[in-house]
């Protein structure tokens, strides 16, 4: 049987870490974290944008899998790794409704919730939400405890076994944590747009700011009703999906 976490000890262990601090951890061993105001990108992110992203499962092609391969290019993971142990931060999946029977393929990857299950679990909060709604995990905190891969409703937070090659500056990976989309924060934080949103070449996904009511995201779904994946479950999900 495992142990719970220990309250005191994980309260201990988060003000040490935000007061930037080095911590003991045994002899000759200690936990350095870097001052909050070190932790970037969340620096630069405000809550007066939340980003987000429309999708179109009415314009996505069957055997269409260019946003996929945007993505594992643009962070390096594998298409089509071991089962199990290569992380895919977006896939294509097949909905079909019961009822009619009908069916349509759509891409899948981190919802980027308003209230993340996965947050909520963590014990380290690397894990967290930005101010612009972007969910990221901070590496240096994650303890590769897999709470938030089961905790996601998603199946979209995976975690990492092994040692990675082929690493992205801009999007560094570690064995032993968890990931999963970054909605490339990378780019947006440059003024850009998502791997695979840039690489769609139908029109089926809208990425912007869901506060601004200038933007294409905001017109496009004020034209046409879209909606949330497990809408019921109220997390306030960033993506949204139409054509369903």
């Amino acid at each position: 049987m495992s142990a719970r976490p220990d309250p005191g000890r994980r309260d201990a262990l988060k003000l040490a870490l935000a007061g930037g601090v080095a911590s003991a951890l045994g002899p000759g061993l200690f936990l350095v974290a870097a001052p909050a105001e070190a932790r970037a990108p969340g620096l630069a992110a405000s809550s007066a944008q939340r980003w987000g992203i429309l999708i179109d499962a009415a314009r996505c092609a069957e055997d269409c899998s260019l946003c996929v391969q945007a993505c594992s290019d643009e962070h390096g993971w594998t298409v089509g790794g071991p089962p199990g142990r290569e992380p895919q931060w977006i896939r294509t999946v097949a909905a079909t409704d019961p009822v009619s029977g009908r069916s349509v393929r759509l891409p899948l990857m981190c919802q980027h919730c308003a209230l993340p299950p996965c947050a909520d679990v963590c014990p380290t909060t690397a894990t967290f939400r930005r101010a612009d709604g972007i969910v990221l995990v901070d590496r240096h905190l994650c303890i590769g405890c897999r709470y938030c891969v089961m905790a996601c409703p998603f199946n979209v937070r995976f975690f990492l076994g092994d040692a990675v090659d082929n690493q992205r500056p801009h999007s560094p990976r570690g064995k032993g944590t968890a990931e999963g989309c970054t909605l490339c924060v990378h780019r947006v934080d440059a003024g850009g747009e998502p791997a695979c949103v840039e690489a769609c070449t139908t029109g089926a996904m809208v990425f912007g700011d869901l506060n601004d009511p200038q933007s294409a995201i905001r017109d496009s779904l004020a034209s046409l009703p879209a909606t949330r994946l497990r809408a019921d479950l109220t997390l306030g999900q960033s993506v949204q999906y139409r054509g369903l």
